[in-house]
């Protein structure tokens, strides 16, 4: 089953939202109108196009219209009226800048880019709307609920120029988490393979591979900064970069961290949570809105022998603030 967030009861924001779109090669040659449907799969084509402002359609700031064809590199702009998906923490700010790259802070609860319900009130689409870079492009990503440090690249071109060096660009990576449980390690690595598997209720999950199971590569570095009565902050360093490395990890270590709905309390309010069966007692078991885990700091590593750049992100949320008080950390 697919990993998409979903809400018991979702609150839908209503707007105006103005959309821009690049036309790719592989979609030249389509008509304006299939071009917006197909950016919104999810949706019926008579309620899409009842909310569609006519005058707003434009290809290179020019007039449009419905039937007109597009080519690689036009320009589609148009407003949607009525227009509404779930709502989610709009309140990123800018942490530091570069010369072509920026490194903001996503708060938790807030799509990087485009999900299944979410296209307009993404990480990306509010950098490109609220911020000096339209065209500005994701370096990596950080999954929903994760707060903390992401990375952009001012342009297209730069974006091509440093994704595939993101991985001497990013020269160290160090989360928080709060986790369950008081670990008997002060410190420890973790290295092994990671993979999901076939036989998993949750088919995103990634698990620890047993002998014989092939997967990916991947190692963490895990520190105790503090406990406190079934509960501890650690810090982690990821050595790579695997899909929820450091979730995966603490959970195989027995220390799930706080509010992880698919690796705490063996997935079951996940599963419950997409079939919208999720109770009051339910939410107090997972006792919080988004899992605890934030990009804390960055080590930017611009140029080969100068000194790396640091960045940091003390920005923690209202949930994760709460929790850490009441339970003393």
């Amino acid at each position: 089953m697919p990993c998409l967030p979903r809400m018991q009861s979702p609150s839908e924001s209503i707007m105006a939202a103005e959309f821009r779109y690049v036309v790719p090669h592989k979609f030249s040659g389509i008509t304006v109108q299939q071009s917006i449907l197909d950016c919104f799969p999810f949706r019926e084509t008579e309620t899409l196009l009842a909310m569609l402002d006519y005058s707003s359609l434009k290809v290179n700031l020019q007039p449009a219209k419905l039937e007109d064809l597009l080519t690689v590199n036009d320009e589609l702009c148009y407003r949607l009226n009525n227009y509404h998906e779930p709502e989610v923490n709009t309140d990123w700010h800018l942490l530091w800048e570069g010369d072509e790259i920026i490194a903001v802070h996503k708060p938790a609860n807030l799509p990087v880019s485009r999900t299944t319900r979410n296209i307009y009130n993404t990480l990306v689409q509010l950098v490109r709307r609220e911020s000096d870079w339209p065209d500005a492009h994701l370096l990596h990503r950080l999954d929903l609920e994760t707060s903390g440090i992401v990375l952009l690249a001012k342009t297209k071109e730069w974006a091509s120029k440093w994704q595939p060096k993101l991985s001497s660009l990013m020269a160290e990576k160090t989360y928080h988490a709060i986790v369950y449980g008081n670990p008997k390690w002060d410190s420890t690595v973790l290295e092994c393979e990671l993979s999901t598997r076939a036989d998993s209720p949750i088919r995103c999950q990634m698990h620890v591979c047993d002998s014989g199971q092939k997967g990916k590569a991947s190692k963490t570095s895990f520190k105790v900064l503090q406990t406190f009565e079934g509960y501890s902050l650690i810090e982690c360093q990821l050595l790579t970069g695997r899909k929820h490395q450091i979730r995966a990890h603490l959970a195989h270590l027995g220390h799930p961290i706080v509010g992880d709905k698919i690796y705490a309390h063996d997935g079951q309010y996940y599963l419950k949570r997409i079939e919208n069966q999720l109770t009051e007692q339910d939410e107090n078991m997972i006792q919080t809105n988004h899992h605890l885990l934030s990009a804390y700091k960055v080590q930017l590593q611009l140029e080969e022998g100068v000194e790396p750049i640091t960045v940091m992100d003390e920005n923690f949320s209202a949930t994760w603030q709460t929790f850490v008080s009441k339970c003393r950390l």
